[in-house]
């Protein structure tokens, strides 16, 4: 039976029929009785393994960034530091990030892509580790520092993985899949982490969050191609691709849309007490409507930038402004607060894949470190986003004019991805096609 089955087998092959030839190979042996070999199964059954172990990992991190949010009251009760001292260890990790990733990503340049990654998340669970067991204040700054030095470089190598382990048309989509694992630590990760360290102690959800990185790093190293193609660049090579305006222009867009979500996002919960006029408890339920929409606008990203990169990237900045705006009416509204906060949660987060997409083309020649100083220039965001928002409420702004410092934010984005596509006009053969 096997004999006939190679027979038929290399009939479909040599009648030069190559669209069918592969479809015809996989079908006649998948019938056979041995144990299909890895290596020679169809590169679309084997993606997706790959790209779940990237967001297991990619949940975890988000996690370990977030949920030190819902814990600050017992980690300065435990520790004996005021809570803007337990605040500060959020801004750590922050800083952590942004100083960090280059660093990282550099000295990760030419590292074969698989062992990169699982060395980032061996930090990952070192930093965790040291979190959990941490004697004092300075030993969890310190650990919470060192575990933001994997998360740069960890989304910014791992987005280019990601990339190539699909088809050209489905690139955005599989970076859209590793990014769901960060959606889903806000979702899921956050609150169930924070009602750990509720019951059992802060120190429990850092033991936890370890325990996720030891099955993400089981994961990549068996689901993660032994062998992942890559270009090998040096420090000086990198460093030149940071001189392309494209590039820049990318950068810039992270910026922004960022400093968007995070100027409004921040305040989010004062506003829906004050404004909205709902209960702690309806709150936690918008919080974790806005986090289905990150999921969902990440799925929809991905999609969108496989369609139509820049021209999506344009109209999703301005429906960020488009919502923003209608916030700023419904927000005394409880049924239509949350529909809206729902929406602006699918456009925030629908963004990130294109503009990780597209910081990946630009820097075609060199991706390593213009990637990774993307998730930099998100943090920067967020930070600035944060910085801006409680500035206006400094300056005697109301909590419903809130939405309108993101909407500057979200059109400064949108004049710079216009831009980016101005020169795209002009100069088409330089750029990768969008």
């Amino acid at each position: 039976m096997r004999d006939r089955r190679r027979v038929a087998i290399d009939d479909v092959q040599q009648q030069g029929f190559p669209r069918y030839s592969k479809m015809a190979l996989h079908g006649l042996r998948a019938h056979t009785p041995r144990a299909p070999d890895r290596g020679s199964l169809p590169r679309s059954l084997l993606m997706p393994l790959p790209l779940i172990a990237l967001a297991i990992a990619a949940f975890g991190i988000g996690t370990t960034e977030f949920v030190i949010m819902g814990l600050l009251p017992d980690v300065a009760r435990d520790l004996r530091v005021s809570i803007p001292a337990a605040g500060m260890l959020v801004s750590g990790y922050a800083l952590g990030v942004t100083i960090g990733a280059p660093i990282v990503a550099m000295l990760t340049a030419n590292l074969p892509r698989k062992r990169a990654l699982m060395s980032l998340v061996g930090v990952f669970i070192v930093g965790n580790l040291l979190c959990a067991v941490a004697p004092d204040y300075a030993v969890l700054m310190g650990a919470r520092v060192v575990t933001a030095f994997c998360h740069g470089a960890f989304f910014g190598i791992g987005s280019v993985v990601a990339a190539g382990l699909v088809a050209p048309n489905r690139r955005a989509q599989a970076i859209a899949l590793m990014f769901t694992g960060l959606t889903l630590a806000n979702v899921l990760g956050v609150p169930l982490g924070t009602a750990l360290g509720q019951m059992a102690g802060w120190r429990a959800t850092f033991w936890a969050v370890t325990l996720i990185g030891v099955l993400a790093a089981a994961a990549l190293g068996a689901w993660l191609p032994a062998k992942i193609e890559m270009q090998r660049a040096s420090f000086g090579h990198e460093f030149n691709v940071m001189k392309n305006p494209q590039v820049l222009l990318v950068l810039g867009i992270s910026v922004f849309a960022s400093a968007s979500l995070f100027s409004v996002f921040t305040y989010i919960t004062p506003i829906l007490e004050d404004v909205t006029g709902l209960t702690p408890h309806h709150v936690t339920l918008v919080l974790l409507l806005f986090g289905l929409g990150l999921t969902v606008g990440s799925t929809l990203g991905g999609r969108l930038a496989d369609w139509r990169l820049l021209p999506s990237l344009k109209t999703l900045l301005l429906s960020i402004a488009c919502a923003l705006a209608v916030f700023s009416f419904t927000m005394k509204l409880p049924a239509a607060a949350m529909a809206t906060v729902f929406v602006w949660g699918i456009l925030s987060f629908a963004v990130v894949p294109p503009v990780q997409m597209l910081i990946v083309e630009r820097a075609s020649a060199a991706p390593n470190l213009a990637s990774t100083l993307n998730q930099g220039a998100f943090n920067l965001g967020n930070a600035s986003g944060a910085w801006l928002g409680g500035a206006a409420i400094g300056a005697g702004w109301p909590l419903h004019w809130l939405p309108y410092v993101g909407i500057a934010m979200a059109l400064g984005a949108l004049v710079l991805a216009a831009w980016s596509y101005s020169l795209d006009r002009r100069a088409p053969a330089c750029v990768t096609p969008s």
